[in-house]
């Protein structure tokens, strides 16, 4: 049988390969698994050291989850270490990250495509014109895929 100490490092791993393919980076994978084993908070430096990763990484992927309503720092009155304890569902946090990420993308594109539109309804060519008819086909599309994600961000997440 497996050493407990070892087959935990590998049990964070496996977890983090499935959360990278959701979107989290590994280190966020690995962070989110270490705080799901815990009952409790757990110091930054135990932190770093369950995960393999540097404080300096480590706090650096703190920042981002903490944005997405994942994670909690707290401070313990009579102790200067910094703690972190899981206040968010996963599956709710990795929904506002994908929404946010594709609707910051989405805007991206509208924005380049109003700027193409521009400067192709300055060419008078018959290629131009054919190309911001192309054009117009595709801000369509991005629209629905507008509309789907703002369909998915409502969606409510099985509990």
């Amino acid at each position: 049988m497996a050493n407990p100490k070892e087959l935990e490092v590998e049990i964070v791993n496996t977890f983090s390969d499935i959360t990278t393919h959701l979107g989290y980076s590994s280190t966020h994978g690995k962070i989110l698994a270490v705080l799901l084993m815990q009952d409790k908070a757990i110091s930054l430096p135990d932190l770093a050291k369950k995960t393999g990763y540097s404080i300096s990484s480590i706090s650096i992927s703190l920042d981002f989850l903490e944005l997405f309503g994942m994670i909690k720092k707290i401070k313990k009155s009579g102790d200067r270490k910094l703690y972190v304890e899981l206040t968010g569902d996963l599956l709710e946090g990795l929904k506002t990250a994908v929404v946010l990420k594709l609707q910051s993308g989405i805007t991206n594109v509208n924005n380049k495509f109003e700027k193409y539109k521009v400067e192709l309804s300055k060419a008078k060519t018959e290629d131009a014109r054919r190309l911001l008819k192309s054009l117009n086909k595709l801000e369509k599309e991005l629209n629905r895929v507008d509309k789907y994600v703002t369909q998915l961000s409502d969606i409510e997440l099985p509990r």
